[in-house]
């Protein structure tokens, strides 16, 4: 007996047909790929970087800037050949460190200096130092935010960098960050720190004029700063003197001016003076800069502008040495292969925190046929 199928179970009239649809598109988009790679920048010659920042081209700048940043070996070694070639144009600027407690206003004070100084035909750079993150090592780099009058000023350059964990953010990167600026001809380099603490020794040693900026009304005036900072600055600027509490920056003055005296005078026979300014009313910037030349023309008058140059490349020199020999330490693979087995020795207290760190010096110092000096330790 022949089966008789029913009429919808037939493929022609059956509703669970499927059509063969379309075919699927790839996952790449090609169309977006070939536009990327038109508009990817062209790396650059080590001879076209140079004459672009010669003649100010500020693209080609960042361009260079980025390099030195840059953690890359091919980087690193495309960014020294340009420095190289750009320190014989570089040494003519008027090199200023602004320091000063979170809060002060730097970010306010710098632009409003800045502009004050563009405005008197000078061209300017300003290198901000963003403190990283110890913990997802970013930055947020929003200086320039702060800065919407300067940060579009033809005659100055904003540029925030990371601090990238360097002591305080400037180190390396920092001094050859200004010898670029310097050739492509900016006369006043501004370098911002990100506050008082360790960095203010790496910056003094870098500028040619130290400027603290200070509060008034923020409590006690003498103890609301280190000893040391007050030592390095040539300068100092309470900052906000302004309505109410103009009269509280008018003691502090006195305060400071009197404490910067109890200090022995600097071999430079410059004598630091104390100035009120205020940011936002713009008042003071005038005095601020007064101070700053006056400064200026009694060290190229008596020699110590030159011995402070000389000094500053000693420092540096010094400086990437200790860099080198840390670095050179770290990546070693005998410390890297034994330091796993000193830090577990340490938590299971087989050894102290100096125990451990000599037989890591010696284990360096072995293919020298050296021992670590003994005072080191």
């Amino acid at each position: 007996m022949t089966e008789r199928k029913h009429p919808e179970k037939t493929p022609e009239r059956s509703a669970l047909k499927v059509n063969a649809g379309i075919e699927q598109p790839s996952s790449i988009n090609e169309a977006a790929v070939r536009a990327f790679k038109a508009r990817k920048p062209r790396q650059f010659s080590v001879e076209e970087y140079v004459e672009g920042i010669l003649r100010g081209d500020r693209v080609i700048l960042s361009m260079a800037i980025t390099l030195i940043e840059s953690s890359l070996k091919r980087d690193f070694e495309l960014a020294q050949q340009i420095i190289e070639k750009c320190i014989p144009f570089a040494g003519n600027s008027l090199r200023i460190g602004i320091t000063g407690v979170p809060g002060v206003g730097k970010s306010t004070f710098i632009e409003a200096f800045g502009t004050y100084l563009t405005a008197r035909g000078n061209k300017i750079a300003v290198l901000a130092v963003d403190p990283s993150s110890e913990i997802s090592k970013g930055s947020i780099l929003g200086d320039k935010t702060r800065m919407e009058q300067l940060a579009v000023d033809e005659n100055a350059f904003v540029r925030p960098s990371p601090s990238a964990g360097s002591l305080g953010g400037v180190a390396r990167k920092t001094r050859e960050i200004i010898i670029l600026c310097e050739a492509a001809g900016f006369n006043i380099v501004l370098v911002e720190t990100v506050g008082v603490g360790q960095s203010e020794t790496a910056v003094h040693s870098m500028v040619d004029f130290f400027l603290l900026l200070m509060l008034a009304g923020a409590g006690d005036e003498l103890q609301g700063i280190k000893r040391g900072i007050i030592e390095m600055c040539d300068g100092m600027a309470i900052n906000k003197a302004d309505g109410d509490n103009l009269n509280k920056a008018k003691a502090a003055r006195i305060q400071y001016a009197n404490a910067l005296h109890l200090f022995p005078p600097p071999p430079t026979g410059w004598t630091p003076r104390v100035e009120l300014c205020s940011a936002i009313q713009k008042t003071g910037i005038d005095q601020v800069w007064e101070m700053i030349l006056a400064h200026d023309n009694l060290l190229k008058g008596n020699g110590h502008f030159e011995i402070k140059r000389r000094q500053q490349q000693r420092f540096s020199m010094l400086e990437t040495i200790n860099q080198a020999l840390v670095n050179s330490f770290y990546q070693n693979p005998e410390v890297m292969r034994l330091m796993p087995r000193m830090e577990a020795a340490l938590n299971e207290h087989h050894l102290t925190s100096f125990q451990a760190a000599s037989q890591l010096l010696k284990e360096y110092f072995k293919p020298f046929g050296q021992e670590p000096p003994a005072e080191n330790i």
